[in-house]
């Protein structure tokens, strides 16, 4: 009978396995997405696909939170009233769903930190502090009294910390920003967590200014410049005279040889007719010949003269 009942809970569970499909992953988020104190209210929300289904949560401590959501809902929500250093970790969310049956992998996980204002705020400096050029190394220090903690540098208006650093002991943190650029300029502050409570932070401390200082041109740039545009600006003159005196002098030109032929001619008359180039003789229109009778009227006979071609005219030049 054992057998038989084995061979049955196998079946069941290949059948299973083959009906179940892939679903989509789902994602995570936190809001408030950071600046969470002791005692503030967090929510973890789980968003996946329109449909129904079972919902986990999992803290990287073991911790695992799971509720039903229908399928006219695509989130999941896990509220935290009052949070506390127990809540703090990483979390990630993953779904099952029977219709078809299914489980999705695991989201990308987010992290819950949580501030404690018990711990004092750390010091922070900056070198150099003004006339910071682009491509200068800066340098930004951070420090407090307490050993064993990890220290983090934020600039303002980013979510994640840009560096962080290990200390063994009390000292102090430096952070170097190498060849420093138009993006490295902002507002930096520290902060630090204890090795104890990696996800427990201490208040944001006092804040630095990177400014960059425009770099200044090399010597002699500006009167380079100053002495090409004056160049530019003297060859476009000095074209632009070049082509008025051309034209003043072509119209004078003009005007002389018009006066000229005024004076030589004064009845400015200025078309000759050329002479056509000697012709045969002319026939006559109508051939005539003249009766014998002497009383009968005799009418001379002239040849036709047709009229010159356009091509025999040319206007004669004054000149």
């Amino acid at each position: 009978m054992a057998p038989v009942a084995l061979a049955l809970i196998l079946g069941w569970c290949l059948v299973a396995a083959s009906r179940a499909q892939h679903v989509p992953q789902p994602s995570l988020s936190l809001h408030p997405r950071q600046g969470v104190s002791l005692g503030d209210t967090v929510t973890l929300r789980c968003h996946l696909p329109r449909m129904a289904a079972w919902v986990w949560l999992y803290q990287d401590r073991g911790w695992t939170h799971n509720k039903y959501k229908d399928k006219e809902q695509d989130v999941g929500e896990f509220s935290f009233i009052s949070t506390s250093r127990e809540h703090a970790g990483t979390y990630r969310c993953q779904y099952h769903v029977s219709e078809p049956l299914g489980i999705s992998e695991q989201s990308d996980p987010v992290e819950l930190v949580v501030t404690d204002h018990s711990y004092p705020p750390p010091s922070i400096s900056i070198s150099p502090k003004e006339g910071v050029g682009m491509g200068t190394n800066v340098t930004i220090r951070c420090w407090n009294r307490d050993d064993g903690v990890t220290f983090f540098l934020h600039k303002d208006g980013l979510l994640s910390p840009t560096q962080h650093q290990d200390l063994d002991g009390g000292g102090t943190a430096t952070f170097i920003i190498f060849g420093v650029t138009p993006a490295d300029a902002g507002t930096y502050r520290c902060s630090y967590r204890p090795w104890a409570h990696p996800f427990v932070s201490s208040p944001l401390g006092d804040s630095v200014t990177l400014q960059l200082t425009p770099t200044p041109a090399p010597p002699g740039a500006n009167g380079e410049s100053c002495g090409i545009l004056a160049v530019a600006v003297a060859g476009g003159c000095v074209t632009a005279l070049t082509f008025s005196l051309v034209l003043i002098i072509f119209f004078l030109l003009a005007a002389h040889r018009r006066q000229t032929w005024r004076t030589v001619n004064p009845g400015g008359e200025w078309l000759k007719w050329f002479h056509p180039p000697e012709m045969p003789p002319s026939v006559p229109c109508c051939p005539f010949h003249p009766r014998t009778s002497s009383s009968a009227p005799h009418f001379p006979v002239h040849p036709v003269q047709f009229p010159l071609p356009f091509s025999l005219v040319s206007f004669w030049d004054p000149a």
